[in-house]
Parts: structure tokens; C-alpha cells; sequence
């Protein structure tokens, strides 16, 4: 069984910080791409930033230049680092990743559990 647990969500005010991890448990062979999405209730989830195992990354226009996607291999995490927050933010943000269980199976998509993300003007 493969897991995302994420972590580092909370209030804040426009303007600060805040870190989100996301740790994949389980058993897996290797990993593909991981990325942070979000979504606000009545929208569609969208894709924030991702970042290939060989580190290229890709961001929606929104946050180029506040927010910062980076992950450690070693420890199968995925980070996201973001600055500048502004109350349009404000979401619950997914970690995903294209995770490969068995040599024998396909790489699929795995969810964490969601993390919200409130930013106050």
C-alpha cells in the first residue's frame, strides 16, 4: 500500500510563508513526477507546480516567483515552499505523485489526504 502524508498547512497572513511536505510511505519502486494541486470548493482542482525525479520543474502563472516546489529523493518527499501569500490562496492543497509499486505494474497516480491552506488580508 502506498501513502501521501502531508504536512505544514495553517492560517497566515497575507504576505508570510508557509512550508507544505509531502512524505510517500509504502512500498514503491520508483517515482515519477510529483506535484502540488489545489482546489476551492465549486472550482476544479488544479495543478500548482510539479517537478519531474530529475528535478525540472513547472508552475501555474499565479505563483511564478512566490512559490517554490523542490523534493528530496532519498526520502521520497516532495516540498513546496510559499512566499508572498495572498488570500486568493487560499485552498485545500493535494500532494500527488506518479508512483511505481512493483516492476511488474504500471506507475500510477496516488492523492495525499489534502491540507488547508488559509491566507487573511
Amino acid at each position: 500500500q502506498v501513502q501521501l502524508a502531508e504536512s505544514g498547512g495553517g492560517l497566515v497572513q497575507a504576505g508570510g510563508s508557509l512550508r507544505l511536505s509531502c512524505a510517500a510511505s509504502g512500498t514503491i519502486v520508483s517515482i515519477n513526477a510529483m506535484g502540488w494541486y489545489r482546489q476551492v470548493p465549486g472550482n476544479q482542482r488544479e495543478l500548482v507546480a510539479s517537478i519531474t525525479n530529475g528535478g525540472s520543474t513547472n508552475y501555474v502563472d499565479s505563483v511564478k516567483g512566490r512559490f517554490t516546489i523542490s523534493r528530496d529523493n532519498a526520502k521520497n518527499t516532495v516540498y513546496l515552499q510559499m512566499n508572498s501569500l495572498k488570500p486568493e490562496d487560499t485552498a485545500v492543497y493535494y500532494c500527488n505523485a506518479n508512483i511505481r509499486k512493483t516492476v511488474f505494474t504500471p506507475p500510477r497516480d496516488y492523492w495525499g489526504q489534502g491540507t488547508q491552506v488559509t491566507v487573511s488580508s
